[in-house]
């Protein structure tokens, strides 16, 4: 009797790793947005919010290269992280994490001064720079906004904020883009962590919806 064959092999879909400085306020907010935008997903596997202890830039930074050493050619990489205060994180740091990014083909996807400048956006226009995630959440409109909408508290592991952001996604972006802009055009640095404020989050999120169509 001839031999029966065995089922051919699936090629591998290439995979986006995303690799987060927090363990709550990215990854929910990211998370939220594969399963609002992407469902599909959680079968596909396309997309990977990769769980880590690492948080400054430069070790989240040596991760993705770590990672992308056992993985396909095709696979994509970022990094996501907050500018934080000059005192925190000097800019020697950050180049360094920018040089070692570039050197690997690694995306970084920066904010400065924190994650809640990109949250802010779903509401207004940016233009004040913050010196650190204090002075937003102190002095910027963002919990009144939150208030407004139902959060009375915000909380960085809060995951209901996620609902009230989404119908909000486009004007951040569009927001986003205009800030980055009028923030580059009054400063006379190019590096992006000299910028403030500025975000890369919506470049993240662009890559992550043109990945998932490209690998259907």
């Amino acid at each position: 009797m001839p031999k029966s064959r065995g089922k051919a092999n699936k090629p591998v879909k290439p995979v986006l790793h995303i690799f987060c400085e927090g363990e709550k306020t990215e990854p929910i907010y990211l998370n939220g947005y594969l399963e609002r935008f992407h469902p599909g997903n959680r079968r596909l596997n396309v997309i990977k919010v990769e769980k880590t202890k690492k948080n400054t830039p430069v070790q989240l930074v040596n991760e993705a290269i770590k990672k992308k050493k056992d993985s396909l050619f095709s696979d994509c990489f970022w990094v996501i992280y907050d500018r934080e205060s000059p005192l925190k994180y000097p800019d020697s740091l950050h180049k360094n994490a920018y040089d070692k990014a570039s050197a690997k083909r690694i995306n970084i996807a920066i904010t400065n001064v924190c994650f809640e400048v990109w949250l802010l956006l779903h509401f207004i226009e940016v233009s004040a720079p913050y010196i650190s995630c204090d002075d937003l959440l102190k002095n910027s409109p963002l919990k009144t906004k939150l208030k407004e909408n139902g959060i009375t508290q915000y909380e960085k592991s809060d995951t209901t904020i996620f609902p009230i952001l989404e119908t909000h996604i486009q004007e951040a972006r569009q927001r986003a883009e205009k800030m980055n802009r009028i923030t580059s055009e009054a400063s006379y640095d190019s590096e992006t962590y000299k910028l403030n404020p500025y975000t890369d989050v919506y470049m993240l999120l662009d890559a992550i919806d043109a990945f998932v169509k490209k690998t259907k």
